[in-house]
């Protein structure tokens, strides 16, 4: 008698894989960075040469204005006394922020940030390279709007990246591209719901079907020896 066994080989199981994290973002925050310094550059360039300072040129009234000025100070005019403490701080940030960018994952801060870092470089080459000497360089500023100090390119850059970065903080996204507040669920729990209870098995032992072909045959083998043993004893 040929015995079935029920015994099922173990099912081959996948480990869930890992939860995956989203994509570094340095090239980003360089390519945002290059732009705001290249844009920067250019238009001080342009602003020397077509430019004389005391002789502003208007553009919408007295409201927007071209005006040449030489800022030994910080963005918007600020600090005019500090050139020496103003250049080391921006060379600092310069050095943070690519630090930071070595890790960074979300997109919005990589754009906050290169929008810090090409504002901070752009001012930074002025210290270093204009007049009247390394470090202590006054920084080109031309435009002047409203009753806002004259600035340039470069502190727009650092100001509406500082101000992108405060809202991303106050919002709860985080430079790794999570964002805190916020329950988060594993990946695999998440494609497991969205795919739904896997269908249940038919077990042939429990169901009131037909058994199995290999039982059915020694079920009937039994009963026919069962049979020639009773005719032999007769």
């Amino acid at each position: 008698m040929i015995g079935v066994s029920d015994d099922r080989p173990p099912e081959e199981t996948t480990p869930a894989p890992a939860q995956a994290q989203p994509p570094l973002r340095l090239r980003t925050l360089l390519i945002i960075a290059a732009v705001v310094l290249a844009f920067d550059l250019l238009t001080k360039i342009a602003a020397v040469a077509w430019l004389t300072p005391g002789d502003p040129v208007y553009l919408i009234g007295d409201w927007a204005r071209l005006s040449l000025v030489r800022n030994p100070g910080a963005a918007f005019s600020m600090a005019t006394g500090m050139t020496w403490l103003l250049t080391l701080i921006a060379a600092a940030v310069v050095i943070g922020v690519i630090r930071i960018g070595r890790t960074l994952r979300s997109l919005w801060w990589a754009i906050g940030l290169g929008l810090i870092l090409g504002g901070a470089f752009g001012n930074l080459i002025d210290r270093l390279f204009r007049a009247p000497g390394p470090f202590q360089g006054h920084v080109v500023d031309f435009v002047a709007i409203g009753w806002y100090p004259v600035f340039n390119v470069a502190d727009s850059g650092v100001v509406c990246g500082a101000i992108l970065l405060v809202v991303l903080t106050l919002f709860g996204f985080e430079p790794n591209g999570t964002r805190t507040g916020r329950d988060t669920e594993p990946e695999d729990q998440v494609r497991t719901q969205d795919r739904g209870p896997e269908p249940e098995r038919e077990n042939p032992d429990t169901d009131g079907g037909d058994p199995p072909p290999g039982l059915t045959k020694n079920s009937d083998d039994s009963t026919a020896r069962s049979r020639t043993g009773e005719g032999n004893a007769a």
